[in-house]
This record gives C-alpha cells, structure tokens and sequence, in this order.
C-alpha cells in the first residue's frame, strides 16, 4: 500500500471497490466481505468499516483500520481519521493530526481552517487563509469562516484589492488564481450579510462575461433572498443564460404563483440551447402540479420542432409519457418521429423505446429489437439490454448479457453478481486492472521525425 497508488485508484474509482458496491454490499448483509476487504487496501471498504465501527463505540478498533492508510501520508486518509476524532468529541487530536497537512495548502488547509474555526480557533484559521487568498477556493472558505468573527472588513479589503479597475475577463480561466469575477462575487456575499445589500447588488452589476458559476447566478440568488422581485424581473429580461429567469419561477412557484412561474417559461428567448432548457424546466413545472398531459405536449412540440429531436429531449419527453402512463402514446410519436428521419433511429434515439416498449408489457420484444438495431452489438447496447432485464428480476440473464464486455462495464455487472450473491466473482471483477500505458522518460533527445 503507498500514497500513489491509492490516489489513482479513488481518483479514477479503478481497480477497486467504488462506494456505491460498498454501500450494496452492506445492504444486502455481506459485511464481513467489507472488513475483508479493508484490510487488504481498499480504502472504500475501509473508509466505511472504520465509520461503522465508531458509531458502534469501537473507536480503537476503527482508527486500527485506518492506521496503514494514515502511514503513507496520504491526505484523504487522514482527513477521514480527523473527521473521525473530531466526531467522537476528540477534537484537539484532529487538529494535531491534520496541522502538518495544511502546510501544503489547498484542500488540505481548507479543511484544517474550517476544523479550527468549528473549534473556537477562528483567528488562527482566518490568518492561515488570508495568507492563501490568491487560491479561489481558500478564499472561498476565509470569506465562510470571517463571518460573526469581527474580521469582515479585513476581508473585504483583501478582496477589494484582487479586483483591477477596468480589468474585463473574457473567459473563467483569464486570470490565474482568484480573478475578479470571483472576488466580486465572494465581496458581495460579504456585503450583503453586513446589510449592506445595495452594495452587494451594485457590486454584481459590474461583473461582465462571467455572471453564473455551477448554473446558478449569485445576482439572481441575492434578488430572490432579499424579497427584490422587481429587480429580479427586470434582471431576468436581459441575463443571457436563463439562469435569473429560472430562478424568478422558482421564487412565484414557492409563493403558489404557479401560473406566474408557467409564463416566465413561457416567454420568448433568443438562444436553441435556452429554448430547450425552459421548456424542460416548464414541463418538469406543469408535472410537479399534476399538469402531465401538459407537460407531455411542451416537449412533444419541442422535440417535433426543426432541431428539437435531441437525444436528451427526447429522453426527457418519453420519461414523461412513463411516468404518467401513456407508454403506447409515447412509441407512437417515436413511429412518427423516426418516419420523418427517413426511418432512421440512431441508438441514443432508439434507447428510449426500450423502456416505454417494458413499460407495456413487451420485454422481451424489447430485447430482440435492440440486438437486432445497427448498433445492438456495442458495449452501451449490452448495458441498456442489461438493465433492461435486471429491472424486470431477471438479473441471471442481465448478467450473461454484460459478462462479455468484462471488464468494460465493471461496475454494472459486479452490481448484478453481488445481487445474486457471487460476491468474490465481484470482488474479482472490480479489482481487475488494466496495465497502466508505459510513457517513457523524455530523455531531451528528439529520435523521431518530426524534428
């Protein structure tokens, strides 16, 4: 076991047992399988073992296991020690354990900031991540750990002085480290919670290409919180990426405006791709309200449209005619949508009829037509056949079908082995790893042409 190895295999979730199996095999009573295999290197079993035996009061039992994980020095595993500590009321040892990793920064001082402030040490945290402020995401948690300190004003003025008078970013990776973007938005969050809000919102107005980060607009999220709905409104006419306008539905919808939020979706909108996404907001709005017949024929214009018969709105528009018991009416449109395509149904599009065809009692044509599509002999094709036959109990059969293209879909056969009970051949089966490609050390000497 050394730190390298353990880092690629959770990185990639390779060559190991990935937590939802380790979650499976636990459910389904294979827990002596768990604290076997946590004792042979595989960090999720042992993350979880150790976990279990805390909350069974074996605290010495449970750090025992992941004390080989801890000596090679690898981050995560002493991060699960100090999270351990921490939750058993041992929180001056979790500090002690996790200080020597902070000194590397990153997520590491992240975590050993927060431990501190959690733990009555917010002046000590709150000086160990202004020195990091150039890393977004240490500033991030200074500005989540100065709040009630007395230290905001400190704060602020670290971020005032990250954002250049008249510097415009043309892309999220312009300027390395915290750009202006993100000390405008982790500023306002500042001002705001001081009271100063029309700062907060004036301050947002002055971002420019960069106004939504993880689909979400921190503009928008102010106006909402601040009971600003006018501004809201006129925010959302002119914001490009549909994400104040989202957020404007969601605000009339949680006050019972329903129809409000219906015609916020309902509104024209200049872009394909913001076309698509309101009018899957709006039928995912109309379903939640009983609307499902509504909400089928939202999607069924859109995906009947010129450029509308994506796979994902298509996917989108037959989870709806499932989910509400039209299954026939959904295969119905899929006849007339692949009529006119010339009769042509390329996998992604295909995929959907499977599941409405099982929904009507057809499995096993279900089957017979996806082995007999173009694409029926490809590995994605073997996957949906097999869960296609899993989900109607058939699991000895979803195994056959996948157990050729080992170890290509791991985790979706192990997930069927273990349900039967063939938890070594699973184990066997995650376990397996591919060599690692060979890169040779450059040596400085090009001895290939080009030269």
């Amino acid at each position: 076991m050394d730190a390298a190895d353990l880092d690629y295999r959770v990185r990639t979730q390779s060559g190991c047992i990935p937590p939802p199996l380790v979650t499976l095999l636990l459910d389904l009573g294979h827990a002596e399988e768990v604290e076997f295999q946590a004792g042979r290197g595989e960090w999720f079993c042992a993350r979880e073992w150790a976990r279990l035996l805390g909350d069974r009061k074996q605290q010495t039992e449970a750090l025992d296991v992941l004390a080989p994980y801890v000596a090679t020095g690898w981050w995560p595993a002493a991060r699960a020690k100090a999270e351990l500590l921490e939750s058993w009321g041992r929180a001056d040892e979790a500090i002690a354990l996790a200080r020597p990793y902070a000194a590397a920064g990153g997520t590491a001082l992240d975590f050993f900031a927060r431990l501190l402030a959690r733990h009555g040490q917010e002046d000590e945290a709150v000086t160990l991540l202004s020195a990091g402020i150039e890393d977004w995401f240490l500033a991030t948690a200074l500005v989540d750990i100065a709040e009630g300190t007395g230290h905001d004003e400190d704060v602020a003025a670290l971020l005032a002085a990250r954002i250049p008078a008249g510097h415009r970013c043309d892309g999220p990776w312009c300027c390395r480290g915290l750009g202006p973007h993100m000390a405008i938005g982790l500023l306002a969050a500042i001002h705001e919670r001081q009271g100063r809000v029309d700062e907060a919102i004036a301050l947002l107005h002055t971002r420019q290409e960069i106004t939504s980060i993880n689909n979400h607009d921190q503009l928008a999220d102010l106006l909402a919180r601040q009971d600003r709905i006018g501004e809201l409104r006129a925010y959302a006419a002119t914001e490009p990426l549909g994400q104040a306008a989202r957020r404007l539905a969601e605000v009339l919808e949680e006050r019972g405006d329903v129809e409000g939020a219906i015609a916020v979706y309902r509104e024209e909108y200049d872009s394909p791709i913001g076309r698509h996404h309101r009018a899957v907001e709006l039928a995912q709005l109309l379903a939640r309200h009983g609307r499902g017949d509504e909400a089928t024929e939202v999607m069924g214009e859109l995906v009947d449209s010129p450029g509308g018969a994506e796979d994902w709105l298509v996917d989108t528009l037959c989870t709806l005619y499932s989910d509400h018991g039209r299954a026939r009416d959904g295969l119905a449109h899929l006849d007339a949508l692949k009529a006119r395509r010339d009769g042509k149904e390329e996998w992604e599009l295909f995929r959907p009829r499977l599941r409405l065809m099982a929904d009507c009692g057809l499995l096993d044509e279900a089957v017979e037509l996806a082995r007999g599509h173009s694409e029926g002999d490809a590995s994605y094709a073997a996957e949906t056949i097999s869960d296609l036959l899993a989900e109607a109990g058939r699991t000895e059969e979803a195994v056959a079908v996948l157990e050729p293209y080992a170890p290509t879909h791991s985790r979706p056969l192990a997930d069927h082995l273990i349900s039967l009970g063939r938890v070594k051949d699973a184990v066997v089966l995650l376990q397996h790893r591919e060599p690692e490609p060979f890169i040779p050390v450059w040596s400085g000497i090009f001895t290939e042409p080009p030269f």
